[in-house]
């Protein structure tokens, strides 16, 4: 049941990426109800999404959701 919440939150933010206020307040929420495991698949999946995305990029700095190496490593 935990992984099909946590493919719905893939969906959703796959869903709401053009919006960059909208995706990091989705990116929040997941991250409060996620277990820490699915965190860190969820951290390492975004730093994947963010590669060719410029948009959210500079907006994903001012979530506290990421670590800084995590930041660097998308950047």
């Amino acid at each position: 049941m935990a992984r099909a919440f946590y493919n719905y939150t893939i969906t959703i933010l796959e869903k709401v990426s053009f919006n960059p206020e909208l995706f990091i307040k989705e990116l929040e929420k997941s991250h409060k109800a996620l277990l820490p495991y699915e965190q860190r698949e969820l951290n390492i999946w975004l730093t994947e999404f963010l590669a060719d995305k410029p948009h959210l990029k500079a907006y994903i700095k001012k979530s506290p959701v990421l670590t800084k190496q995590e930041i660097n490593e998308a950047s």
